[in-house]
Parts: C-alpha cells; structure tokens; sequence
C-alpha cells in the first residue's frame, strides 16, 4: 500500500511538471504563418527581436529560465518591469531566474516532504505552493508598480501647477517640464526627464507623450496628455489646458481624499466587531457573570 501511494504520488508530481511545459509547447512560439507575417511586416527589424520579445542575455541559467517561460509572460514581466520604474536590482533576467529557482526549490522541499508521507493532500500542497512560487516575482513588481503609480498620483497635481507656473512665466512646454524634473524627485521627476530623454533622441512628442501615460497607468496622466496632444493637433494655447488640467486635478484629489474619509466608518466597524466590542463585554459582563456563577453553584 505503502509503495502504491509513492508511486501515485510520483505520477502526480510528473503531471504537474509536465502541465505547464505543455502549456509552454503550444504558447511559447507563434506559428509558420504567423512568423511569415511578422517577418514581411518588419522587414527592417531584427526577426529575433519580434518573434522572440525582449531581448535576454546571460549565461546558461539565464537561458534555461527564457527557454522554460513562454513568451507571453517574458512579455508580461517587461511591461511589469517598465510600470515598477525597472529598479537596477530586478533586471528581466534576474527574474526570470527567480521564477525558475523559487519553483524548483519549492518542487524538490515538497518531492522530499511527500516521499516519506505521500497523500492528495501532500500533491495538492506542493502544486499549489509551486505555483505561488512561479507568480510571487510577478506579484512583488506588481506591487511595487501599483506603490509607484500612488506616488506619481499623489505629487501629479503639485507638478501640473509648478508646470502652469513655469509655462506662464514665459517657459516652452518642454523647458516648464524640464524645470519641474529637476526640481522635484521621486517617480514622477524620473517620468518627465525620461519622456525629455525620448524627445531628444529623436522620438515624436505625440508618441512620447503616449509613452509615458503607457508607462504610469495613471488615469488623470492618461487624461493630461490626451489633452495635451489635442492641443498641439487644435492649436490651444498650451497655458490655457495646463490651467484647466491643473484646477481639474485638484478638484479630483479632494474628491478621492473625502471618499477615503467615508469609507473609514465601514472599515472600523469589523475591527470594532471582532476585537474591541468582545474585550468591552468581558470587561462590563465578566464581574457580573463570575458573581451570578458562584450565587448558583
């Protein structure tokens, strides 16, 4: 019996292997046509480059976790490397890497958990553990782009006024800009200089622009330079949708900070449910309680 429940246990541990590299075989590479196709539409970009997503250099570990990760998640993980402010200590290929160790460690502690106690509730364990170790890479950039999307959120307004201020005092747009990235700090300044960067090199402003509500995820960034290109496209006066945008913006922050100061009643009360009402029963009932117990017995 005993040897019959190792060997199940075995099989499940194959199959769940073997499951996400099926899912790999038919994710991981587009198909003859598709690849024609990309090929005649990119005729002046690298092949690797389009078919492959982004690019990944290392030695051989680096290489087996791009082997073992289907493109879609190289893919996924670069956009959420590009919206956490790609941090010099999380490169693309170090995650990578993490994702395949933190699954084989987590795979090799449950096969050696599992061989002297093999159970369904053993397999269940490990292949859900497995797969929180293959996401938890995801997870922490996830995080940490949603913290930095906050902070953008937060000094956006304080930037739209320094930026109204400066393009009213007789600034172009892009020299207003530059004024505000140098004088500032924190994700929102490394945006603006970022952006100024892409112009410089060449890049449209339109497409500039995009690029950076693309990046922040930031709906009234989003909304800032859909009106921004408008303008440019129109002929606005640029000081005239800075003013707008920055009276908007304000009045949108006071909005969300009296939605989050009615929301803290509804927040309080399951606290106040759970912890402090019960240890307020105790304090008020408890005497009474202990006097009527010794009264009746």
């Amino acid at each position: 019996m005993d040897n019959l429940n190792t060997l199940i246990f075995v099989a499940a541990g194959c199959v769940a292997v073997a499951l996400p590299l099926l899912a790999f075989a038919f994710t991981a590479r587009p198909d003859a046509a598709r690849q024609q196709t990309l090929h005649n539409l990119n005729r002046d970009i690298s092949a690797a480059a389009v078919l492959e997503g982004p690019q990944v250099t290392g030695g051989g570990l680096v290489r087996l976790a791009r082997s073992l990760t289907p493109m879609a998640s190289v893919r996924w993980i670069d956009r959420l490397l590009s919206r956490a402010g790609r941090p010099g200590a999380w490169p693309l290929e170090r995650v990578l890497v993490m994702k395949v160790v933190l699954t084989a460690v987590v795979v090799a502690l449950g096969f050696a958990v599992g061989a002297s106690n093999p159970s369904f509730r053993t397999v269940v364990f490990v292949v859900g553990f497995s797969a929180l170790a293959w996401i938890t890479p995801e997870l922490l950039l996830y995080s940490r782009g949603q913290e930095r999307r906050q902070s953008i959120q937060e000094k956006l307004p304080d930037a739209m006024d320094q930026l109204t201020i400066a393009v009213e005092a007789g600034l172009g747009f892009e020299a207003a800009m530059a004024h505000v990235a140098r004088h500032g700090e924190g994700p929102l300044s490394d945006e603006l200089i970022r952006t100024l960067q892409d112009i410089q090199v060449g890049r449209p402003r339109r497409m500039a622009y995009s690029d950076l509500a693309e990046r922040t995820q930031v709906k009234d960034l989003g909304r800032f330079v859909r009106a921004l290109n408008q303008a440019e496209t129109n002929g606005i006066s640029i000081g005239r949708v800075l003013a707008t945008q920055a009276r908007e913006m304000r009045i949108r922050r006071r909005q969300r900070a009296e939605e989050k100061a009615m929301q803290i009643p509804v927040k309080v009360v399951f606290p106040l449910i759970l912890f402090i009402l019960p240890v307020l029963f105790i304090v008020v009932i408890g005497p009474g309680a202990l006097g009527i117990i010794e009264a009746f017995s």
